[in-house]
């Protein structure tokens, strides 16, 4: 499976934003990284606006660019505000819901554990991160991975109440999808509208 594997903190510095967790963010410089990133700063255009939101969306949630145009095609066709329905669409991909249930400690560890078969949905093995998960679905650790050390580590004094979307059973390793999260209840940093902005040009 396709997926970025280049640096992290360059990317992050790139938003000025931690997109891949906190611990990505190593310097506070207020410029950009590179060679020319502290030289006298260019006015970015509204298209350039448009499309760095695009990338910074992508890096946060892991997706590829024809992953990402897909996804919001079928936002488009969706009931709703399109760029609303495209976050709740990105939230509810398995690999988000497992970082989200605190069972990963970032969404590309979460991806690892999908891949390697150690989370189930409604009791059935899935391995395809881009899994959607619907309103009801239980989210489990598979039972022969409970004991795995990065699960149990990420779970330990994980707040599952900042979530409303989701129900977490600490007992099962279990978490309920309840429904399509509001836009208000998304942490991330995203300027949707910028997003819809760019693909009706």
């Amino acid at each position: 499976m396709a997926r970025y594997t280049g640096p992290k903190t360059k990317i992050a510095r790139k938003f000025g934003e931690a997109i891949f967790g906190a611990d990505k963010v190593l310097s506070k410089k207020n410029y950009p990284p590179g060679q020319h990133g502290n030289s006298r700063k260019r006015k970015t255009s509204e298209y350039g606006v448009q499309l760095k939101e695009k990338q910074k969306v992508k890096y946060t949630y892991g997706v590829l660019e024809k992953q990402f145009s897909n996804l919001f095609d079928r936002a488009s066709r969706t009931k709703g505000i399109t760029g609303e329905v495209l976050l709740q669409l990105l939230e509810s991909r398995l690999d988000n819901v497992v970082f989200r249930l605190g069972m990963a400690p970032s969404r590309s560890a979460a991806r690892q554990l999908v891949g390697h078969k150690h989370i189930v949905v409604n009791g059935e093995v899935v391995n395809i991160p881009s899994f959607q998960v619907k309103q009801g679905d239980v989210v489990a650790v598979r039972e022969k991975s409970k004991s795995l050390e990065v699960i149990a580590n990420a779970l330990s004094g994980f707040n599952h109440s900042k979530y409303p979307w989701l129900e977490f059973d600490e007992s099962s390793m279990s978490g309920k999808f309840l429904h399509m999260p509001d836009r208000a209840d998304i942490p991330e940093n995203i300027k949707e509208q910028l997003i819809v902005e760019l693909y009706s040009k």
